[in-house]
């Protein structure tokens, strides 16, 4: 803290004389002025953050490819996580953290975009069995979020996980996303990716 180095009566003449200014020096005008830096500095962060989302959202390519391109990001996450020693139980946990972020961004937009689509394209059986799929997911992340993670049972859940994962992945790519593709219009394809993309920013 600074020292005081004038007299009392300095002091007072400032105060009462010096435009406005209050005993920290600092005038109304010059308070008002970090206040509203501090409100553009929010605004800059908050823009930020939205443009953050959009370069997540605005990916190349229709909604099967972006589906895709998520189910390799997963592939890769799980090459990690699957090369960790027992003791790297930080490594497990933060990439285990990683893997259910992206899942949970990814279900939520299949369940609510691309499964409803395969429903109304009368493929109710395909998109029923991957949407309760989908809760096994879910059942495999939070064994493996409450076991220990240190030992080869761990790595062991995981891997399990990764085959029921790896199936179905390859259902989609390989069957039910090329049909469903093949029978949309470029039209009705654009929509589905936006509103994909849409669902997608609520997560991003």
């Amino acid at each position: 803290m600074a020292t005081r180095t004038r007299s009392r009566s300095t002091n007072e003449n400032s105060e009462s004389g010096g435009g406005g200014r209050t005993s920290s020096g600092w005038s109304g005008g010059q308070a008002g002025v970090l206040a509203a830096a501090a409100v553009a500095g929010a605004a800059v962060g908050l823009a930020a953050n939205y443009g953050r989302k959009m370069v997540v959202q605005s990916m190349t390519g229709d909604w099967q490819e972006m589906l895709e391109a998520e189910h390799d990001m997963v592939r890769a996450l799980f090459d990690k996580l699957e090369a960790t020693e027992d003791g790297q139980t930080w490594i497990r946990a933060h990439t285990l953290t990683k893997i259910k972020n992206a899942l949970g961004k990814h279900a939520l937009q299949e369940e609510n975009v691309i499964y409803p689509a395969l429903r109304e394209a009368n493929q109710a059986h395909d998109a029923d069995a991957l949407n309760g799929e989908h809760g096994y997911i879910k059942t495999y992340l939070y064994e493996l979020d409450t076991m220990p993670k240190e030992g080869a049972a761990w790595l062991e859940k995981a891997r399990e996980f990764r085959a029921m994962l790896d199936e179905h992945m390859r259902m989609e790519e390989e069957q039910v996303f090329p049909a469903f593709r093949a029978a949309l219009s470029e039209e009705q394809s654009d929509r589905l990716t936006t509103a994909m993309q849409r669902e997608g920013m609520k997560l991003a």
